[in-house]
């Protein structure tokens, strides 16, 4: 029988004297992901960082561990762990080790590749997002053996192209199918949680557009003095092709294409929701003093984040820095679109109704371009099997002494909507460290310790609980 106080401390251990050391490490190697890095290869800190972790699921491996670096030509490497069980049935454990970039404002004394422990928490890029899940699935397994408890066979995989949405991991799934098999149970670690006071199970995933809108009127720059009121202004004219896109007063999209149904049981957990994290949905995000959100509606900005489409401006060319800007008229204007889709919308129909919009007629003929660079299917968590529901409660009430709380999460991890559809009929453990204020992709990143502890016991649980179950769980 499971020991949850033993099972705390022994976790609690394996973590500060085992995984802490390491993970601090892999912190500092500079592994962007491919489309931060187009030269990746060439430096080699993709390499490095799979080495590294590779090194370290080497050395803790659970008994019987095949392990396997896979690489496929011209793509980024994969880590590949299979490790036998006391049944058949199979858990498929997924993490990713790429990072997104370092971006600016990190605080004083902290820094995307230097790691540092504060406050109970681990600053640095990639060790919330996503560098620990490598650690913590294997931990779990270990757990399990180590206090002699059954599980099921499992497979880890940790692609390196997640911030990139994935575009290697379809040849590496097609690949290695017969290895991987059928399972009935994912295990993924890439998600959020609303607080780190509980175990949070996200039920689904929104897709996302990524684009290039381009704008241009003239072929080189001129004289503003001499230009403006006779030539439109290319920043005005990619303004109003996005007044198409976006009510610019409230935010929302208004193309119907880009919103679907939201199912009643997700309006339902929103409220619940709302009730728990109260103004902490809002708060958690680095408002500055006196700036509201945009609605006073908690479990209406859950729903905005969760299934509903927003736009977001990423990224910008053709403009100069303000030090540069001397009065020209620039010939062109760039910018980076990323709209967020609802879970089950279609990437590809929205990229098409997103380029006739932008594309079609535009303002004084200017030449308009709207380039799809990437989109990414969203996912809808499939109903909750009883014992899954079960055994995730009872692990939160067990480690966290709270309820498990369920919700969407705004973000996509492209493998769940492909693992969705590749195995319908598998039940999905969707969950995460990435709380209040732990800004991945942001400054300031943090891994918070204490949560990430407790959630390696849930999942410890939980693999246990799914062994207990395997009448109930197969396909």
């Amino acid at each position: 029988m499971l020991n949850p106080r033993k099972l705390s401390e022994d976790i609690e251990q394996y973590w500060q004297q085992d995984i802490l050391p390491s993970l601090m490490e892999y912190i500092r190697i500079p592994n962007k992901s491919p489309h931060f890095d187009k030269r990746w290869q060439e430096h080699g800190f993709m390499e490095q960082a799979v080495s590294h972790v590779s090194a370290w699921c080497e050395h803790h491996a659970p008994a019987g561990m095949l392990h396997e670096v896979i690489r496929l030509p011209g793509r980024t490497p994969l880590l590949f762990m299979e490790i036998p069980g006391a049944s058949d049935e199979t858990v498929l454990l997924y993490g990713h080790l790429d990072k997104q970039p370092e971006m600016s404002g990190w605080q004083e004394g902290l820094g995307p590749w230097e790691p540092v422990i504060r406050d109970g928490k681990l600053y640095g890029r990639g060790g919330a997002d996503d560098g620990y899940a490598a650690y913590a699935s294997l931990t779990a397994i270990n757990m399990l053996q180590k206090h002699g408890l059954p599980h099921a066979r499992c497979v880890v995989i940790i692609e390196a192209c997640e911030e990139s949405g994935s575009y290697d991991l379809p040849y590496y799934i097609d690949a290695l199918k017969d290895r991987i098999g059928k399972p009935s149970l994912v295990i993924c670690l890439d998600s959020g949680a609303g607080n780190y006071e509980q175990l949070w199970m996200t039920t689904s995933l929104r897709g996302n557009v990524v684009g290039e809108l381009t704008v241009e009127l003239i072929e080189e720059g001129v004289h503003s003095g001499s230009a403006s009121g006779v030539v439109a202004d290319s920043f005005r004219v990619a303004r109003e092709l996005l007044g198409r896109l976006e009510d610019e007063r409230t935010g929302d999209i208004k193309l119907p294409g880009l919103y679907c149904d939201i199912p009643q049981e997700r309006v339902e957990q929103a409220v619940q929701c709302a009730d728990i994290l109260g103004e902490a949905i809002y708060t958690s995000f680095p408002f500055h003093e006196g700036v509201m959100p945009v609605s006073m509606e908690k479990s209406e900005l859950i729903l905005n984040r969760t299934w509903r489409p927003a736009l977001t401006i990423t990224g910008a060319a053709g403009l100069p820095s303000i030090a540069d800007a001397g009065n020209v008229m620039r010939p062109k204007t760039a910018l980076k679109l990323s709209m967020r889709i609802p879970p089950l919308v279609c990437p590809e129909k929205a990229s098409e109704a997103m380029k006739r919009c932008l594309t079609q007629q535009p303002p004084y003929q200017a030449k308009v371009d709207f380039r799809i660079d990437d989109g990414a299917t969203g996912w809808h968590a499939p109903l909750l099997a009883t014992w899954l529901a079960k055994a995730v409660d009872d692990a939160s009430m067990i480690f966290y002494n709270k309820p498990a709380a369920y919700m969407g999460e705004g973000g996509t991890i492209p493998f769940m909507g492909m693992l969705g559809e590749k195995f319908p009929d598998a039940q999905f453990m969707i969950t995460g460290v990435l709380g209040p204020h732990s800004n991945a992709h942001g400054p300031n990143e943090f891994l918070h310790l204490d949560m990430v502890k407790k959630l390696t016991a849930c999942v410890t649980y939980v693999l246990h609980q799914h062994y207990l179950n395997r009448d109930k769980t197969r396909n």
